[in-house]
């Protein structure tokens, strides 16, 4: 887990991800491997996943501000929508085998990755057309997605807010922002649906297992702030295309593993 920890913050600070994209699939080995349970391994790593990302978003977002690379005025609208979509998905996630999140977070992995290796960066404004309803819709979309897949939503926002004219950096920074409403959300969502369905997994409350959360903890908030100080001094090109091969890799691992399963 300590070995895990690392990659984990340091690309949740690169690439504005809060790390689930990466702590989930350690996580899900890891529980795998130890056999803690059959049924709700994919929900433990997802909930013990957001648990680690309110601290790593943290770090990431305070880091990022520092760069003067965060738009909190998104938050408004864009982060209500995201709170609506994300106690939706997890509802959702929760009456789901883990077999069908793994495919469902393969598909949409593939889907945003691909957009970024094909997203040319374009001008550094904001686009005014960001309004009141592609806010609302998005944001929800974005919540619900993240939900059951334990992530806070940067592999979908990034490219969101990059379509609107965000310029790269900005569009992490933000993203990180929104994905500390979203895993502060997401905690809440988890923690409440395994208390209620009653799990009793091995020292975990609901779905979220304390020993890994005390572990990831100073680890990856440590490395969160020397991603973001990376990716400031990267090409703004060069950090998307190493987001979407990032992507790419995530999805084909757990392809592999649906078909495992």
């Amino acid at each position: 887990m300590v070995m895990a920890a690392v990659p984990v913050g340091f690309f949740a600070g690169l690439f504005g991800i809060g790390g689930g994209l990466i702590s989930v699939p350690f996580l899900f080995f890891i529980f795998d491997f130890l056999n803690l349970t059959n049924d709700y391994t994919m929900h433990l790593a997802v909930g013990t996943a957001f648990f680690i990302t309110i601290f790593t978003s943290t770090a990431s977002v305070l880091t990022h501000r520092k760069h003067n690379a965060v738009d909190l005025s998104i938050l408004k609208i864009f982060g209500f929508f995201v709170i609506l979509g994300v106690f939706f998905g997890s509802f959702l996630a929760a009456i789901l085998k883990t077999k069908y999140l793994v495919l469902f977070f393969s598909i949409v992995v593939f889907i945003f990755g691909a957009y970024l290796l094909l997203q040319q960066e374009n001008s550094n404004k904001i686009k005014p057309s960001f309004g009141f309803f592609s806010k609302a819709i998005l944001g929800f979309i974005s919540g619900s997605i993240s939900a059951p897949m334990g992530i806070t939503g940067a592999m979908m926002n990034v490219p969101i807010l990059r379509f609107f004219g965000y310029p790269i950096t900005k569009a992490i920074g933000s993203a990180a922002a929104i994905g500390l409403v979203i895993s502060i959300s997401g905690t809440i969502g988890f923690f409440s649906t395994g208390l209620y369905l009653d799990v009793s997994l091995p020292l975990s409350i609901g779905f979220v297992n304390i020993p890994a959360f005390l572990i990831f903890i100073p680890i990856t908030t440590i490395m969160a702030r020397v991603g973001v100080n990376t990716v400031h001094k990267m090409s703004k090109i060069k950090a998307q295309r190493m987001f979407g091969v990032f992507l790419y890799v995530i999805g084909t691992i757990f392809i592999f593993r649906y078909f495992s399963l």
